[in-house]
């Protein structure tokens, strides 16, 4: 008697195709940083000047010296917390850019509440204590309102989110340059300087704020909430099919507005570093672009809140490096923007790249019976 010949597949272990995936995900940014230095490398080369002295001075400019590396861990706080900000909604399907609007607010809630708290002499940790909670509840609900826009509405949260940063920008720039103008600051309108004993210190035997630790808790934190939680996998099927995630009766609008607001919580976060640790007082420097750039720093990292950290210490290292790349080769600080730039753009085109190579794909053993 004849046996029909069956054929059956069998799918590769988990951990291989979690492997593959993996390797995807390091491999096409990599690729795309690769690709972003040669065209960047093109760009000098037509300027007249060499690729070479411009990435020797990245490096030690970011970290050849113990100075040099301290001040690029410096600059990647607020890249961390900000890469957040931008992440933790994109793991929910939303494109939120108003990371540097919640930046801003978060920092001139924490600045205006310090005035009278200071005034009153309250004891010191108290008044940081709850400075960073204003900062991060200004930030988070400064951020949820493109949320609940989102979900209610049906308002592009992209949008939203950039027009709130302005607005946020308009709204610190009147009370800085009205009630709440320190009359010392002539030439650069400012709140009342919180002082000294106010000010966050250092991390004992180096230059970078405590906003740093801060920074690696708390991606440590949402790296566990967004990956090890019931809370993490319901924004994960929401982000990948939100009709679907209504039809298994998850709470979407929820998800939503809190996604949104943990990410407005911890640029908020970044504003109150910026504040307690940099400025002692809000001021026009509050706008300095961190929101922008962290979300290059969470496309990069594929939007993995561990991954961010070093991607962030990237970045620190290039704008920590650009005054010498300006004194040495005689170029303008804006370089390290148009790199910025190349990246961005590279970085976008080699999204249409994920799943198209055979070696990162699971391949399915055939037997035949």
């Amino acid at each position: 008697m004849a046996h029909a010949e069956t054929t059956t597949f069998k799918a590769p272990p988990f951990d291989s195709a979690r492997m593959r995936a993996s390797m995807e995900a390091v491999a096409i940014p990599l690729g795309a940083l690769i690709v972003s230095a040669f065209i960047f490398s093109m760009f000098l080369m037509i300027l007249g000047k060499s690729p070479v002295q411009f990435f020797q001075l990245v490096w030690r400019g970011g970290f050849g010296t113990s100075f040099s590396f301290q001040n690029t861990l410096q600059r990647a706080a607020p890249l961390i917390l900000t890469g957040l900000a931008f992440a933790i909604p994109a793991r929910i399907g939303l494109v939120m850019i108003g990371a540097e609007g919640a930046l801003v607010v978060g920092g001139f809630a924490a600045a205006a509440l310090a005035i009278p708290l200071v005034s009153a002499q309250m004891p010191v940790y108290l008044t940081m204590v709850l400075m960073i909670l204003i900062a991060m509840l200004a930030g988070g609900a400064w951020n949820a309102i493109a949320g609940w826009l989102k979900h209610t509405r049906g308002v592009n949260e992209t949008i939203s989110t950039l027009l709130l940063t302005y607005i946020a920008i308009a709204f610190m720039n009147f009370f800085v340059e009205g009630a709440l103008r320190d009359p010392a600051s002539q030439n650069k309108p400012s709140t009342m300087p919180i002082g000294k004993e106010y000010m966050v210190e250092n991390i004992p035997g180096t230059d970078v704020h405590w906003g740093l630790v801060f920074g690696l808790v708390l991606a440590l934190a949402l790296q566990v909430l967004m990956s090890r939680t019931t809370f993490g996998f319901a924004a994960r099927v929401t982000g990948g099919n939100p009709r679907a995630a209504l039809a298994q009766g998850l709470p979407v609008g929820g998800l939503i507005v809190t996604c949104s607001a943990i990410a407005g919580a911890c640029a908020g976060l970044a504003g109150y570093f910026e504040v307690a640790a940099i400025h002692g007082q809000a001021n026009a420097s509050l706008v300095a672009g961190y929101g922008f750039t962290g979300i290059l720093v969470a496309f990069l990292a594929r939007h993995n809140p561990l991954m961010i950290i070093p991607v962030a210490i990237m970045f620190g290292a290039i704008e920590a490096s650009g005054g010498l790349v300006q004194r040495r080769m005689d170029m303008p600080d804006a370089t390290a923007l148009v790199l910025q730039g190349i990246i961005f753009v590279v970085l976008l085109a080699s999204e249409s790249l994920y799943g198209r190579f055979a070696i990162f794909q699971p391949k399915l053993d055939r037997e035949r019976t």
